[in-house]
């Protein structure tokens, strides 16, 4: 199933812009239904390929969801198209953010997780620029609007980023605080990052920054798991936490 999102800009005369998702997997539950987690791939890559990673894990409770980026032209690839949950500069959050394209695949996300019935727990987990999707999706929750002011409609219970960066970060502090609702959210919202000290395509020190932005921020809630040695790719042991941490947070029955 694809879905294409429009996007229109604020001011008059600016360009409306169409984004075409592709191809969503779902992995459905073995066991009772008790969460939804929208999980989201790295560049380049679609919604197949982590499907199958996470429907080995002893979590039987959860739904997963996994999407497929759209196919746009990445200025990171020198404008070569590929599938990008929006347009970058440079894999950290020192480029200049594509609120556009974040936007809608925010959005798109949002709309997956409020077709969930209300009594399952939702959240949002990702691999690289997947993770940092995740991470502007926890910036919106806890602002309660996207970036380009539109109400954010999803109570997010736990996000997960690996190998990530958080792209957005700049004032995210100065709205937040401004805000006591705000400032809530993201006091108890349950945040995971994981990175690998070796990484080559997201500098560890990019998720050392997405970390503490996010922390500087007000979400206290936030746990940063480090792998020595491990460059841009998930190893068991990471994934064994991620489940854990999930059991733990979302108070999922059982491991098997």
């Amino acid at each position: 199933m694809s879905y294409s999102y429009q996007t229109v800009g604020s001011g008059s005369g600016t360009a409306r812009k169409t984004f075409d998702f592709g191809r969503t997997h779902v992995v459905r539950p073995k066991g009772k239904h008790q969460a939804t987690i929208v999980w989201l791939h790295g560049l380049g890559d679609n919604g197949s390929s982590w499907s199958q990673i996470l429907e080995s894990l002893p979590l039987p409770n959860i739904k997963w969801i996994c999407p497929t980026a759209p196919t746009r032209p990445v200025a990171i690839l020198g404008g070569f198209p590929c599938t990008a949950w929006f347009d970058a500069g440079e894999l950290s959050e020192d480029g200049p953010d594509d609120w556009e394209g974040l936007d809608a695949s925010a959005a798109h996300i949002a709309n997956f997780l409020s077709a969930e019935p209300s009594d399952v727990k939702v959240g949002i987990g990702g691999f690289s620029m997947g993770a940092a999707m995740a991470f502007y999706s926890a910036t919106a929750c806890a602002l309660g609007r996207y970036g380009n002011g539109n109400p954010y409609p999803i109570s997010l219970r736990a996000v997960v980023g690996l190998s990530g960066w958080l792209p957005g970060s700049r004032g995210l502090r100065n709205k937040i605080e401004v805000s006591s609702e705000a400032a809530r959210r993201a006091a108890s919202l349950p945040i995971l990052l994981s990175h690998g000290t070796c990484d080559d395509v997201v500098p560890y020190k990019n998720g050392e920054k997405c970390a503490q932005s996010l922390s500087i921020a007000g979400f206290r809630n936030l746990t940063f798991k480090t792998y020595e040695g491990i460059g841009h790719y998930t190893v068991p042991k990471e994934m064994d936490e991620v489940c854990n941490w999930l059991t733990a947070r979302l108070g999922l029955e059982g491991s098997r």
